[in-house]
């Protein structure tokens, strides 16, 4: 088999289960990562021979895309804030959006300065935690997660960028005071309400974790109800909560963090318009 043959095969398989420009960026991207090809290379080699272990590599990854299971999960691995981490079922696959997050706690200068000590809760992969140890070499940052495994993909994560976070493992929902005050707590918690369900897509309602994602309907801001609570006896003085928010719900959660005592409330937009972000202090 060559190269133009395989692709005509992966392109075939897939045409009616994912857009075209999906199914040809899987195959530049398994392409990179089975056949060391660049997109270019592989427009200007179709007549390459394709070794069958290789083939059966593309064959094996097919099948799982056919499952609608994501591109990340099947390499193990994606690219955040420039940076490689590892993925698994484990752990939620990082979004563009928190991206931004992390660009705009980075963005205030007030947290450069040398020992600003930053908590991540429910960290996952580790993608905001690492991302900023990486710029911040001269802060502390700490990570906490309920899940034992996610824990694990994240210390490979640090371990894999190079940085140091001291990570935590705790249910956040039972705790009841934190290790020590922080300059920022910044977190990305379950916001995705059970009717919100519906417009999700198969690969992330089969694969990626609901514990991450999902919160009931009747309580919706649990988690930021929770962190913020803590956040008021844990923030040291001009200290800062940073979230990511779910957009259908940032009145709701600016009128409960107003409750709680907290001001200087500002919602950020993503690149896409929607309420992503926020940012307050008590």
């Amino acid at each position: 088999m060559n190269l133009a043959e395989l692709k005509k095969n992966f392109t075939t398989t897939l045409s009616g289960i994912y857009p075209s420009e999906e199914i040809q960026s899987f195959f530049n991207i398994l392409s990179e990562k089975y056949l060391n090809l660049s997109r270019i290379e592989i427009a200007l080699n179709p007549e390459k021979e394709i070794s069958k272990e290789d083939a059966e590599k593309f064959q094996a990854a097919l099948l799982r895309l056919k499952n609608y299971e994501p591109i990340q999960y099947i390499l193990g691995e994606t690219e955040f804030f420039s940076l490689p981490f590892k993925v698994n079922q484990h752990t939620l696959i990082p979004r563009p959006e928190t991206e931004e997050l992390v660009e705009w706690i980075l963005n205030n200068s007030e947290f450069r300065i040398q020992n600003s000590e930053f908590l991540d809760i429910g960290t996952g992969s580790g993608c905001i935690a690492i991302s900023l140890a990486k710029n911040l070499p001269d802060s502390k940052i700490f990570a906490l997660d309920i899940s034992e495994q996610a824990l694990k993909v994240a210390q490979q994560n640090s371990e894999l960028n190079e940085v140091k976070v001291d990570f935590i493992q705790a249910d956040i929902l039972k705790t009841k005071t934190l290790p020590k005050q922080y300059d920022v707590i910044v977190s990305n918690p379950p916001y995705v309400r059970e009717l919100e369900k519906k417009q999700m897509q198969q690969n992330v309602l089969k694969y990626e974790p609901d514990s991450a994602l999902y919160v009931k309907d009747k309580d919706p801001l649990l988690f930021y109800r929770v962190i913020s609570q803590l956040a008021k006896n844990h923030l040291k003085a001009n200290g800062k909560l940073f979230f990511e928010i779910n957009e259908y719900l940032a009145d709701e959660l600016t009128e409960l963090l107003k409750i709680e005592g907290f001001q200087n409330i500002e919602i950020k937009k993503d690149i896409f318009g929607k309420d992503r972000m926020l940012k307050c202090n008590i």
